[in-house]
């Protein structure tokens, strides 16, 4: 038992002071290649520390050669960007210009709920208010703003705010979501009447149909060969 106690400090001292010297980043901002060493280096370093049979070195020396093999990955990555790129790939324009770009959704196998998700945590609640967004290679989502929404604040202005609620998305990818269109307190033939009107002839038409807190309903075209999608808007208070 003691000799177990004796392995298990050495190999924990060992992992530690190696992802110490690693870098400082949080397991959310590793790269792809940083989070497969590490977890290599983790499943290494169990086995010295359970079976005493195994010698100390076999979970040692596997572990220093992660270790230098990462090193010389990041050297090399930080004066080559082909390097850069091959290891840790690159970032995906998600949304351009305001607008939801399909082809970069689908080579992240990104969905739209995972944008919302990613928005929210951006304290975002609605496309309609987004410029860019970027997947970073970490898997984060970089943000801007469109230049209306970078404005200052209520508190600043000094001003009551206005009661606000996330945006609900009533189609996605073609589809109705009949149980967000109920909480809204809607019905199809209300969302048909306000589609038909921002010029489409079904809901299979639309990427999604978001509607925002304050009225206003957000509409983006499925992409189709050779054109590109387009955003539409209308204001559905009194309408």
């Amino acid at each position: 038992m003691f000799t177990l106690f004796i392995r298990t400090i050495v190999v924990y001292l060992l992992v530690f002071a190696v992802v110490r010297l690693m870098g400082k980043r949080q397991i959310s901002d590793m790269q792809p290649f940083d989070l497969v060493i590490t977890l290599l280096i983790a499943d290494l370093a169990s086995v010295p520390m359970s079976d005493s049979a195994t010698p100390l070195l076999y979970g040692v020396i596997p572990i220093l050669g992660l270790f230098i093999l990462h090193r010389v990955v990041a050297h090399f990555a930080l004066k080559s960007d082909r390097v850069r790129t091959l290891m840790c790939g690159k970032p995906l324009l998600i949304i351009s210009q305001g607008i939801v770009v399909e082809d970069a959704m689908r080579a992240a196998n990104y969905t739209l709920n995972d944008l919302t998700e990613q928005l929210r945590v951006k304290d975002v609640f609605s496309i309609s208010k987004v410029e860019y967004a970027i997947l970073e290679t970490n898997g984060s989502l970089s943000v801007l703003l469109k230049g209306e929404h970078q404005q200052p604040d209520c508190k600043q202005l000094s001003l009551d705010a206005p009661s606000a609620r996330p945006s609900v998305i009533l189609v996605s990818d073609g589809r109705i979501c009949d149980s967000a269109l109920k909480d809204v307190g809607h019905t199809r033939d209300w969302l048909y009447t306000r589609l038909n009107r921002m010029g489409y002839r079904s809901e299979r038409e639309c990427l999604f149909v978001c509607l925002d807190d304050d009225g206003m309903l957000h509409a983006q075209d499925m992409q189709r060969p050779n054109k590109r999608a387009e955003a539409h808007f209308l204001h559905t208070e009194g309408a």
